[in-house]
């Protein structure tokens, strides 16, 4: 019961300030803020800040650092490190520091960010500076009330098996704050990561440029404004770009300065054009050629271009067909034999074809940057392929083996390489996309998002898998495709195919026509998502309605 953890709370070892807390709370608000312990899973912990079991606070993120360096230690002989970030959430500092507290008091040497930097830097840095493992504070796109932990390996990747369920059966261990050992950071093993390790970034991803000297000789023409939301990328991608010679930038100056709070926008999310609707204004206002945002923690990456005078938003999975195309296009002559790029399976199609285009091999994963970096990680020991690109329709790349997360950093610098290159051509990256879907056919996507109140969607999940439809708005259903099960079903023959990716609560319906429904649990936010693509002429109508009638089935 809610009140028995409260209790607990009231009368065990944590401080009077958080029993303070506890007591003010509304009997709703106690209810939640002890519904449950918080849990850690795959993706770390995601949870309103705040006292209580329920809740993101010193206590645990304490708990689960504890965990994390009881599994350290077991798998690692020797002197470990770990490196900490932390974005610009509230208590996202506190938060960092309690980690290093806790890593110190068990012998393990904690590297924190001197300031706020992105996701991205940390896996690089994690990598760099050949840590056990690394831990960014950070809720990703979420509201201000959340703040979360995510643990990277020593690959520099998000956790995955075996070592995420290891990790999550040590933090389960951890019952109480006198389990948990903390040090001081007057410790000689606290070091501050600084602004040699920025350089050694930017010295990385500077080679990573396809056009080097039209860039430096012609970026300064480029006008690019830059949003960071109130994030953690204002620390990093304004000396990206002027590395690679883009030197024409202004800000959205109200967006500029870290704040938690996001005061200018309902949901710091790239991802959304709503979200970026003052730097749209700026760019319409001041006819600069792109408006480039970055969420709060610098991974994810949205762009709007300015075509035909009017600004035009450009979807996860444009900026990933764009992507791909210039990579490929712009090394063609010396690409890799057994070069590849990765996709989640709800990332356009159209990756594959243009990689097949180039002899490229495209691989499908399941939502979630860690498979791609697990990917990555295969074949650089394996060398069965060279990794070219990887993506994702939620606005993540990376075009490098330096990090396992996507990379907001490297990508605005990339995509200003593309907006530029199409600017002395006399083009937009809007002309580029027009000009793909001629030669690949027209391909377009959706998303819709169901907010969870309770387990019945779910549960209608279940449903769908055990008796699905043998049409949808009009298009008989092909097969499905369920991750749960790990088998393919033909519905027009009835045969079993096995599938070859981890199990997942995933459904995949291809329906007649080129259609694909793509059904899952956010793995972050109680959501349902439920993806769309499609390709040929007309196609947006029937996909919106094909969509339509999922949607409802469960609401």
């Amino acid at each position: 019961m809610p009140n028995d953890r409260a209790k607990e709370w009231l009368n065990g070892p944590y401080d009077e300030e958080t029993k303070a807390a506890i007591r003010n709370l509304s009997p709703k608000e106690l209810k939640e803020a002890f519904a449950k312990d918080l849990s850690f899973g795959t993706a770390g912990m995601r949870g309103i800040v705040g006292a209580g079991s329920n809740r993101l606070n010193a206590y645990t993120v304490r708990a689960a650092t504890q965990g994390l360096c009881n599994y350290i230690n077991k798998q690692f002989k020797g002197q470990k490190r770990v490196v900490i970030g932390y974005d610009c959430r509230l208590s996202s500092r506190e938060f960092a520091e309690e980690s290093a507290k806790v890593l110190i008091g068990n012998g393990v040497e904690a590297l924190l960010c001197e300031k706020l930097m992105p996701s991205p830097f940390v896996s690089f840095t994690c990598r760099q500076k050949q840590c056990a493992a690394g831990i960014m504070i950070t809720a990703s796109h979420n509201p201000p009330e959340y703040n979360g932990y995510k643990v990277y390996w020593a690959d520099g990747a998000q956790v995955v098996p075996p070592h995420d369920q290891g990790i999550i059966l040590e933090v389960q261990a951890v019952k109480d704050p006198t389990h948990v050992k903390i040090g001081s950071l007057d410790d000689p093993k606290l070091q501050l990561v600084k602004d040699d390790v920025t350089q050694e970034y930017l010295k990385t991803i500077y080679p990573l440029q396809n056009h080097l000297e039209q860039n430096r000789d012609h970026g300064k023409n480029l006008k690019i404004i830059y949003t960071p939301l109130h994030g953690a990328g204002i620390s990093l991608v304004p000396q990206s770009l002027h590395s690679w010679g883009f030197t024409n930038l202004s800000f959205v100056e109200s967006q500029k300065e870290p704040d938690g709070n996001f005061p200018t926008t309902h949901s710091p999310n790239p991802e959304s054009p709503e979200s970026l609707k003052l730097g749209m204004d700026q760019l319409k206002n001041t006819s600069c050629d792109i408006l480039i945002a970055t969420d709060p923690d610098a991974d994810r990456i949205g762009a709007v271009v300015l075509h035909k005078n009017e600004p035009r938003f450009l979807t996860g999975n444009e900026l990933a067909a764009l992507i791909c195309h210039h990579l490929l296009s712009s090394k063609a002559k010396n690409l890799p034999l057994n070069g590849a790029i990765v996709q989640s399976i709800v990332t356009t199609e159209i990756l594959g074809k243009i990689a097949k285009s180039y002899d490229i091999k495209n691989f499908e994963v399941l939502t979630g940057f860690k498979y791609i970096g697990e990917l990555i990680e295969k074949w650089e020991h394996s060398h069965e392929h060279t990794f070219i690109l990887g993506a994702e329709e939620s606005h993540g790349y990376l075009f490098g083996t330096y990090a396992r997360d996507k990379d907001g950093i490297a990508t605005a610098c990339l995509l200003s390489e593309m907006a530029l290159d199409a600017k002395l051509k006399g083009e937009t990256l809007v002309d580029r996309l027009d000009a793909l879907y001629k030669k690949y056919g027209f391909h377009t996507s959706n998303l819709i998002n169901i907010q969870l109140k309770d387990g019945q969607a779910l549960s209608k999940i279940d449903d769908l898998r055990a008796l699905p439809p043998k049409s949808i708005a009009g298009h008989a259903l092909l097969s499905l495709e369920d991750y749960q099960t790990s088998q393919k079903r033909d519905l027009k023959t009835g045969t079993l195919e096995k599938l070859t990716l981890p199990t997942s609560n995933v459904l995949v319906l291809r329906l007649e026509g080129g259609i694909k429904l793509i059904i899952r649990p956010s793995g972050t936010e109680p959501k349902l998502k439920i993806y769309g693509t499609a390709h040929g002429d007309n196609c947006i109508p029937t996909l919106n309605a094909a969509l339509d009638e999922v949607t409802n089935w469960f609401l």
